[in-house]
């Protein structure tokens, strides 16, 4: 069944178009990587699909029960609310009803002359907020928070004050709560922890939603797609499979296509030739021919297309102006506050040259921070950090810091690397895609992915023999990402690369470095051999005496199945609570909508009041019941 229908799609900003004549659909099922380079219109399809742009030409057909979600790449405008606020944005429609009620119930209690009317439209809201479960909305919001690794605290703390993964986390809960069917995801994985990212991949791969994810990250494609969509040369291209199946499938068409128009031309330029030699005879039966071989001519020109070239993407060579010493960095007991905040302690590295070294952790760890304490930005509490000989650094910002300055591409070049001709700066602009009038552009106008570009250059013309990156490949599409690859491979200095694309981790490391609050974790290896290694930190813990595995586990069953009875029995005990609390919701607004009640004020207001507390106690009960079956599910599985 289709979900969507897309129609002879064209789309234009002024005199450049996006798409032209694109149709495609999305079927039920449909788990559909969006590819193409940055430019080429992928979130612009996604605002079309949503409604929030009106196409230039063509049509967008939604199924009647289709429910469209859509996770942004760049999210969370109302920066001053709460996050837990943002989350209950999904239930506007419930929040309006809940206002309107209490308006309704204060005009009642004033004894209204509409106040058949008033009756009316509150039974109605009732019934919408039956439907949508409106009594646990707000217990539904935090669960999913919880869930999704937000405490208390964090809930209540104003967006502005999040992480970019824990905004990201935000957006996600949003979804999960929206009940859309067909999921729209813009980079979802931007700012995510390698954690997060796993969750994210396991909740894609067993929801019953379809949807289309725009991503440049390649492992992520192949594990959660079945389908692959390639926007180029403004048309829509679909494929089966994920990432990796698509790509095969892509050159063959490529090649297949080329193949037809050279066989095609041959035979064109054969026939012409025909035409011409019949024609310089000029006799009737030779005019016939040319004019018969005339026609075969004309038809095979009719519906010849000269394949289109593949956009352009960058290229570029990082090389180094001399090598540094065998020993390129040595940090011993190095440890990092913000206030009474600690973020590491005892963080102990070698660094030799040629390595090519990934810093992991989860988000909130102080990888950043640490890069930045190497490089001497911030001022370490405590420990050493020492240079080898020769060593040249070149850092690779994922804030991009200093890219909203006035001054144009060209202008940044030219100030940063004095001793560049005009030339030699604008062709090496454009290798990295910057061309004519693109090297005017100020650095303050770029999107992400160009200012992603600028300080790649800067980075390639440093020739420093030491580069320390933080998330190179954030912001880049996936040729990019193929370019920037290819580049570090080749590179022959040194590398420290903060990074959660798993896919240039496992192609790259022969290193990796975990950073946790107690210092680091070293594994020899790619990314595939540091998932079978890893093992977390585990907190020392003091015991009386030594203790069998046999009588720990009989202790630890002993008091998993003790709680298991308890936490069984607070459920039954909170069910019947919860059935029998409704009952007197509802048997508390059936008495509301009488009619011997309406005129009687007293009586009104405390029905309201009664109503009011009652459903605060129902939401206080649901929401122990939530967090005391979450529990329960948690001893379950560890039973099991």
């Amino acid at each position: 069944m289709a979900m969507v229908t897309v129609n002879q799609l064209c789309m234009e900003f002024g005199e450049q178009r996006l798409f032209d004549q694109m149709t495609f659909e999305v079927q039920s099922g449909d788990r559909i990587g969006l590819i193409g380079v940055n430019g080429c219109g992928k979130s612009t399809l996604f605002h079309l699909l949503t409604g929030t742009l009106e196409p230039t030409k063509g049509s967008i057909i939604l199924h009647k029960n289709t429910r469209i979600g859509y996770m942004e790449q760049h999210v969370c405008r109302h920066l001053s609310v709460s996050a837990y606020d943002e989350v209950l944005t999904v239930f506007q429609d419930l929040m309006d009803a809940e206002q309107e009620l209490e308006q309704i119930n204060l005009a009642i209690a004033a004894k209204k002359d509409n106040w058949e009317q008033l009756i009316e439209r509150q039974a109605a809201l009732h019934e919408l907020f039956t439907r949508r479960d409106g009594l646990t909305y707000r217990a539904r919001a935090r669960s999913a928070l919880l869930g999704l690794g937000f405490d208390d605290r964090q809930m209540n703390l104003p967006i502005r004050s999040l992480s970019g993964g824990q905004r990201a986390k935000l957006q996600l809960a949003k979804l999960l709560l929206s009940e859309a069917n067909l999921l729209l995801l813009d980079e979802p994985t931007n700012h995510l922890d390698t954690q997060a990212v796993e969750w994210l991949e396991d909740y894609l791969m067993n929801c019953r939603c379809s949807f289309i994810v725009i991503s440049h990250d390649r492992y992520f494609l192949d594990k959660v797609t079945n389908r692959t969509f390639e926007l180029e040369n403004r048309k829509m291209t679909p494929y089966k499979g994920n990432y990796s199946a698509y790509l095969p499938q892509r050159d063959e068409r490529r090649l297949s296509a080329q193949r037809v128009y050279d066989n095609t031309m041959k035979e064109i330029d054969r026939l012409e030739g025909i035409i011409e030699q019949q024609r310089r005879w000029n006799r009737e039966k030779n005019i016939r021919t040319a004019e018969s071989k005339q026609k075969i001519v004309d038809r095979l020109t009719e519906g010849l297309e000269r394949p289109e070239r593949r956009p352009e993407t960058m290229t570029f060579h990082l090389s180094v102006q001399q090598q540094s010493g065998d020993d390129v960095l040595e940090v011993s007991g190095l440890g990092l506050s913000f206030g009474t905040h600690r973020l590491f302690a005892n963080v102990n590295m070698e660094i030799h040259r040629g390595e090519k070294i990934f810093l992991l952790g989860p988000n909130g760890c102080g990888k950043t921070s640490l890069i930045k304490t190497l490089l001497g930005e911030y001022q370490a509490d405590s420990g050493r950090i020492r240079y080898g000989v020769g060593v040249k650094k070149g850092y690779y910002d994922q804030i991009q810091s200093g890219m909203d300055s006035p001054k144009t591409v060209f202008e940044e070049m030219a100030d940063r690397f004095p001793s560049m001709t005009n030339t030699e700066i604008r062709s090496t602009l454009a290798r990295l895609l910057f061309k004519n009038d693109d090297v005017f552009k100020p650095l303050s106008t770029l999107s992400g992915g160009e200012r992603a570009k600028v300080l790649l250059t800067e980075l390639m013309l440093s020739k420093a023999n030491f580069l320390l990156l933080d998330e190179p490949t954030n912001h880049l599409d996936i040729y990019s990402c193929e370019a920037l690859q290819n580049a570090l491979a080749e590179y022959e200095g040194t590398l420290l690369v903060v990074s959660h694309d798993r896919f240039l981790i496992n192609s790259l490391a022969d290193k990796i470095f975990y950073l946790t609050a107690n210092g680091l974790q070293v594994f020899e290896g790619n990314y595939e051999d540091f998932l079978q290694k890893y093992q977390p930190f585990a907190a020392p813990v003091k015991t009386a005496a030594p203790v069998s595995e046999k009588q720990t586990e009989y202790k630890n069953k002993k008091e998993r199945d003790a709680l298991r009875r308890k936490c069984k029995a607070r459920i039954a005990a909170l069910e019947q609570q919860i059935a029998d609390t409704e009952d007197a919701l509802s048997a508390l607004q059936t008495a509301l909508s009488e009619p011997e009640n309406a005129c009687h004020y007293e009586k009104i207001l405390s029905l309201t009041e009664d109503i009011d507390q009652t459903r605060r106690r129902l939401e206080t009960l649901y929401e122990e019941w939530e967090q005391t079956s979450q529990q329960l599910e948690e001893l379950e599985e560890i039973s099991s």
